[in-house]
């Protein structure tokens, strides 16, 4: 099997020849730039080689085409056009991490020293503005910065909290258009696309790190409070962004086609470490119909599987997520109460592939020996890969301060895997 073959017979819950790989192909899939550029010195000899930072708010490094066949990885994927502080990936400069690494950050990341030692970065790289986002002293990614201004609640206009959502421009197109054949020229290869504007209520996005003045409800605490207090403020505000969202998909199915397996269609985390953040009937109610909406519209008109990424214990919520009509679920943090990995293959594995869970980032990768990372992957790959409906991921973004010897470790149980 080719690599997209193996991603079809997984994402179908046929048994692949192995289980298909994905690292770098999206924002929740990741690997820190640290460890990517220690990944090259070790698996590609390589000393001199600058990492690039596709995601600069988790300072996400750069899988490319020779260190992707070097590890065996089989899925690539496509972020959005701008990141999560309005940057494009172009125009790379130098810039050196904490932890001593020199790597390349697009051009518009311009940071400024921060009081604690840490680094300010500014929307869209414009250092005349207050910052958005934040990363500490020793820090290894960053934080959003809240700026809220106060909420007057006679006078909330949902308008302010869809600013941000728009339909495709041109240079969007041109965007997918260059990124389309990109994956045409890697056919063989697994693919995902990160679809823009269907997350419903990301914490990640709500701060809106991007904008340059931000309106509406931007504080964290505030909006988790505004969707059981302001419910009908918050539905509203879906209800515009799932109408740009719509025509947004369509274009995008239109243009990609079959190029595509997978779109990742929303990032909310739903879950904490004990329980889900919010009530079965919370979601039923305010997420799972535009959830309904954006999947139904994706199944009809394409081929395309589809992707939710939630931390947590989401178990609770599980049999919604798949009446809702997702295909994928993503981290599939194991480490959460009831998210036991044989209880989820034997609930769920015939509706949903299991895109992750193959080993604990909170505690195992970063702080276990490689023979403990070398057993949890084997025995997720035992449990999660059988009769297919798993792609092979940490649980989330291997983290900067991950030893190097951990990583490696990983990637040779994956191998070792696939003969027995």
């Amino acid at each position: 099997m080719n690599s997209h073959e193996r991603l079809a017979s997984a994402l179908n819950h046929r048994q692949p020849d192995r289980v298909p790989v994905d690292f770098g192909a999206t924002f929740v899939t990741g690997i820190h730039v640290s460890v990517v550029h220690r990944l090259r010195q070790r698996v590609l000899g390589e000393s001199n080689h600058l990492v690039k930072v596709i995601e600069p708010y988790q300072m996400l490094g750069e899988i490319d085409d020779a260190l992707r066949e070097a590890l065996g990885i089989d899925v690539i994927g496509s972020l959005g056009r701008k990141s999560i502080f309005g940057t494009e990936a172009k125009d790379w400069k130098e810039f050196t991490t904490f932890d001593g690494v020199t790597c390349l950050v697009p051009g518009a990341l311009n940071l400024t020293p921060a009081p604690d030692g840490g680094w300010y970065m500014h929307p869209e790289g414009d250092t005349t503005l207050g910052p958005s986002g934040h990363m500490p002293e020793s820090g290894y990614f960053f934080d959003a910065v809240i700026r809220q201004d106060p909420i007057d609640d006679d006078h909330l206009d949902p308008a302010d909290n869809t600013e941000e959502f728009a339909l495709l421009g041109e240079e969007d197109l041109a965007f997918y258009r260059a990124k389309k054949a990109w994956f045409e020229a890697r056919a063989d290869k697994g693919s995902i696309l990160v679809i823009p504007g269907t997350a419903f209520g990301d914490i990640a996005l709500v701060p809106a790190p991007w904008l340059k003045h931000p309106r509406g409800i931007r504080d964290v605490s505030e909006w988790y409070i505004s969707t059981k207090l302001r419910r009908d403020h918050v539905w509203k505000i879906f209800e515009r962004q799932c109408e740009l969202a719509l025509e947004n998909v369509r274009t995008l199915i239109d243009l990609f086609g079959d190029t595509i397996q997978v779109g990742l269609i929303t990032g909310t985390d739903f879950g904490t470490q004990r329980g889900p953040f919010i009530s079965v009937d919370a979601y039923r109610d305010l997420y799972q119909p535009f959830h309904r909406q954006i999947n139904d519209l994706i199944h009809r008109r394409s081929n395309w599987k589809t992707f939710i990424h939630s931390c947590g214990s989401v178990y609770a919520l599980i049999p919604d997520f798949i009446e809702a009509g997702f295909d994928v679920l993503n981290p599939v943090q194991c480490s959460a109460a009831d998210m036991d990995p044989a209880r989820l293959k034997q609930e769920f594995g015939r509706d949903l592939t299991f895109w992750g869970g193959g080993v604990d980032t909170q505690q195992t990768m970063a702080f276990g020996t490689p023979d403990a990372v070398y057993r949890e992957v084997r025995e997720r790959i035992d449990i999660f890969n059988r009769d297919g409906g798993h792609v092979f991921d940490a649980i989330h973004n291997v983290q900067g301060n991950t030893p190097i010897e951990n990583v490696e470790s990983m990637f040779k149980a994956v191998r070792e895997s696939a003969s027995g």
